[in-house]
């Protein structure tokens, strides 16, 4: 006991209450850091999943049918980034001449490539195989039943056009 009554306390040992200081501080900080990276989490999740945002399709001008001839390939990107390969198969005058298919693998987005010597739609990234209509004949897209996606198309006074996504999915205006 003190001179005047009072009982004697002890003084705290110096750095508790720095420690406890940092210790709370570096909780917090890391619950706020947590909190932050499941919310941002959340929110991109619910965007892909619930985006309720249409693609907004239109009719884009890929070629003039007059200059090519049966076999002849034009490679074509649409606004939104899609790689389309378009191939001339006969020479009756119609749409049905064409066929419009994505140049991206199904498989893991790789881009593939014509071989006019195989016939073919060839993926390097692992040996995938397409057949000229688009459908997987050999690799991991055959296995799993894959084949490239097709564009509709059409013939308008000489002119080809594919139907095709013009905006990215998602993308904010």
């Amino acid at each position: 006991m003190s001179a005047h009554g009072k009982p004697e306390v002890d003084p705290p040992p110096p750095g508790d209450d720095r420690r406890t200081f940092l210790s709370l501080a570096s909780t917090s900080v890391m619950a706020c850091g947590l909190g932050a990276s499941y919310g941002t989490l959340g929110v991109m999740a619910g965007r892909f999943l619930y985006s309720g945002a249409t693609t907004e399709m239109a009719w884009l001008y890929v070629a003039d049918a007059s200059k090519l001839k049966t076999g002849d390939v034009v490679k074509f990107e649409t606004p939104a980034g899609h790689k389309v390969t378009l191939t001339r198969r006969a020479d009756a005058g119609t749409a049905e001449d064409f066929l419009a298919l994505s140049s991206t693998c199904p498989h893991l987005g790789c881009q593939v490539h014509w071989e006019p010597q195989n016939n073919r739609f060839f993926c390097p990234c692992h040996n995938g195989a397409f057949d000229a209509a688009g459908k997987a004949t050999a690799g991991p897209p055959a296995d799993a039943k894959q084949s490239l996606p097709t564009y509709t198309l059409k013939l308008e006074n000489g002119l080809i056009f594919i139907q095709a996504p013009v905006s990215v999915v998602g993308a904010r205006t």
